[in-house]
């Protein structure tokens, strides 16, 4: 157990590498209930998200999510979220654990400035959250729920009861697996997890930690905000222009990015894989020569891959995948790759 954003964490139950191998091929449990919500109302509110936020959420359908980041005037993060359309003129972000203070501050002050009829509640204390992932989730799930998962499309949300809680459903994770988040009444947690892990006994399933979050993630190539992305990191410079809404309005940091996208991008993040026998870490210097001209921010020995992978933000000289990167790793100079992304991309079913 660990802090982990002013929350008792696992990192591990049955090991990591166990754990990640269960999401892969079977079934994990995450309890991810540290991460926050923010939810904005009233009749201004979709142009208060589409203000704070690089996406277009005026694209989103009712029922829909999409992945979005919540920018500085600079065209940085504040954080990297989730945008649920719940109804016309409400919606509900979700956050980072250790920025749910911080965002909602964010947000309220840069509404304030816009005005307008928007309400922004810190709803966290409202919800447990509880991920199943792998591709026996659906199978698994469905057995507690009468909402029809089949039908539930990814990057969307259903309410329904899952094992007799009522609960919101959507078909998102932080894994690269399919999966689903259940949003359930925090006194209502428990149960729906230990109903989970006995409906999922007979698939394999496990109880993930931290450790394979993490792991699962990166071979994913989804970025870890603080670590792979944070004020200082543009959206695309973190290789993130699909989440930006070119064609909306002004949003805040639209102007940088702009540019960026037409040509003032300096140095952007690519995905490696180490060609020596080593694992990249975070802070790791890319090198020239005797200079440093990168640095990596994410790196691990994959479970299921079994390749040493990691992402680094490097000049855009070194971004084409076949660029060769030389890493210092404790004073020991390494080979790595630019390689594509992501490193992992799951199979879909027939």
């Amino acid at each position: 157990m660990v802090e982990f954003g002013g929350w008792d964490m696992p990192v591990e139950y049955s090991g990591i590498i166990d754990e990640h191998m269960a999401v892969r091929t079977k079934v994990g449990l995450f309890d991810v209930s540290h991460m926050g919500q923010i939810e904005l109302a009233g009749a201004d509110a979709l142009a208060a998200v589409q203000w704070i936020s690089s996406n277009d959420a005026s694209r989103l359908a009712l029922g829909q999510i999409q992945y979005s980041a919540l920018t500085t005037p600079e065209g940085t993060f504040v954080d990297d979220i989730l945008v649920y359309r719940m109804a016309d003129q409400h919606f509900m972000l979700v956050v980072n654990a250790g920025n749910i203070m911080k965002d909602h501050q964010w947000i309220v002050a840069r509404t304030a400035e816009r005005g307008g009829d928007v309400s922004v509640v810190n709803a966290s204390s409202r919800y447990g959250l509880i991920a199943i992932q792998g591709p026996e989730a659906e199978r698994v799930l469905q057995t507690l729920t009468a909402i029809e998962l089949a039908d539930l499309k990814y990057y969307w949300f259903a309410h329904g009861e899952v094992a007799g809680v009522r609960v919101m459903v959507s078909r998102t994770g932080y894994t690269g697996e399919d999966g689903f988040e259940i949003f359930v009444p925090p006194a209502q947690a428990e149960r729906v997890w230990n109903a989970l892990l006995e409906a999922g006994e007979a698939a394999g399933i496990k109880p993930c930690g931290l450790g394979a979050r993490d792991t699962l993630r990166l071979e994913a190539s989804m970025r870890l905000c603080g670590s792979d992305m944070d004020e200082h990191t543009s959206v695309v410079e973190a290789g993130l222009g699909w989440i930006v809404g070119w064609k909306k309005d002004g949003f805040l940091g639209a102007d940088r990015l702009r540019a960026q996208k037409a040509g003032s991008l300096e140095r952007r993040l690519v995905g490696f894989e180490m060609r020596d026998r080593a694992i990249a870490r975070h802070g790791h210097a890319v090198m020239d020569g005797e200079t440093p001209i990168g640095i990596v921010t994410s790196g691990t020995q994959t479970p299921f891959l079994k390749k040493s992978i990691g992402l680094a933000m490097v000049p855009v000289a070194l971004s084409a995948p076949g660029a060769p990167l030389t890493i210092d790793i404790r004073g020991r100079r390494v080979q790595a790759e630019v390689v594509p992304e992501p490193f992992y991309k799951r199979s879909k079913p027939a």
